[in-house]
């Protein structure tokens, strides 16, 4: 019997590591970070504001900021991404990798029709024409549900509502067809009935293309239902990680516990909203013991200098945490 093969992921992170220069000193935004997606996979990338999972993302897609700089390896497809020159990333970045940004009022340009906007994209990489672009564009406008797509094609941005403009940009990247989407906050500043309306959009389409999905987002809400698999950061470093199932019934971590205790209840509107006391770290001086430390409740002594190991527990998941698992999961069960 011969041995039995097994695909490569389409994205393989190893180490990635980030850091920006700044007048106050090298800011570590991102610290060694590695995971891996497979084809038509969903992988959801949670946490505050300033745990670098935005940054993760960028560095990715070669869109850091002039004062950053990424080590480590990106491998798409076997392709180290942070090693390419610049035409070829380019390439990559239009027909195969895409990536929807948080403020789709910002990302469209508010002087273009949008079926300019759309329409440039197909002929600059697909080599269409302008009519056969616009008809292509509206196309994928009716695909996204925007009603009456090709008589509303020729109207600004700021004709449509917020809800509408998200479901362009959702448009705008599936024009290529990429088999890599990244979705960072893509529901932020939408009200819930529209937040649902996007992520079932997202659903479908994943499911009709097979486009793998990177859904980065701070609020653990959008997530159940939707990714497959779940990656929670803080201070730039992965705290856990495992199938999204797993990690909302049985999280492993002091400060995914926080982030879900967190999460309004329907069950319990007689309750004051929990929240995780304290601020992120500062990521120009990160201490050298586990991140979270300050603001942990299980905090123990060695926690504050000694940086815990990411490490795979029985059922598959990864954590960083000297705690044992069953006291967290005590504290859990006591609190429900």
């Amino acid at each position: 019997m011969g041995d039995v093969t097994t695909s490569a992921p389409l994205l393989e992170v190893e180490d990635l590591r980030v850091t920006f220069r700044t007048g106050d000193g090298q800011v570590n935004a991102v610290n060694g970070v590695s995971f891996a997606l497979d084809e038509g996979e969903t992988l959801a990338i949670v946490g505050e504001s300033g745990s670098g999972k935005s940054q993760t993302a960028y560095a990715a897609m070669g869109l850091l900021a002039r004062n950053g700089s990424a080590t480590g390896t990106v491998r798409y497809r076997g392709r180290n991404l942070l090693e390419l020159p610049q035409r070829e990333l380019n390439g990559i970045r239009s027909q195969e990798i895409a990536m929807i940004f948080q403020d789709p009022m910002t990302s469209l340009n508010p002087y273009m029709r949008v079926s300019d906007q759309m329409a440039e994209v197909l002929m600059l990489h697909k080599g269409m024409g302008k009519r056969q672009a616009v008809e292509e564009a509206a196309r994928m406008l009716d695909a996204v549900r925007i009603p009456d797509a090709r008589a509303r094609i020729g109207m600004y941005p700021h004709e449509f509502s917020g809800g509408m403009r998200q479901r362009i940009m959702i448009a705008m990247a599936l024009l290529c067809r990429p088999k890599l989407l990244i979705a960072d906050e893509p529901t932020t500043a939408l009200d819930v009935t529209v937040q649902a309306q996007i992520m079932r959009l997202l659903g479908e389409i994943r499911k009709d293309l097979g486009t793998a999905v990177i859904l980065i987002t701070h609020d653990l809400g959008v997530v159940a239902g939707f990714c497959e698999r779940t990656l929670v950061m803080y201070g730039g470093q992965i705290m856990e990680e495992g199938r999204t199932e797993a990690i909302f019934a049985t999280p492993t971590h002091p400060y995914t516990l926080g982030l879900l205790s967190a999460v309004p209840r329907i069950d319990r509107e007689d309750e004051a909203l929990l929240t995780i006391a304290g601020e992120p770290p500062d990521m120009s001086r990160l201490p050298p013991g586990c991140p979270f430390f300050p603001r942990c409740a299980f905090a123990r002594p060695e926690n504050e200098t000694i940086r815990p190991p990411l490490v795979t527990l029985p059922d598959g998941r990864r954590r960083a945490c000297h705690v044992p698992v069953e006291e967290i999961l005590a504290r859990k069960e006591a609190a429900q």
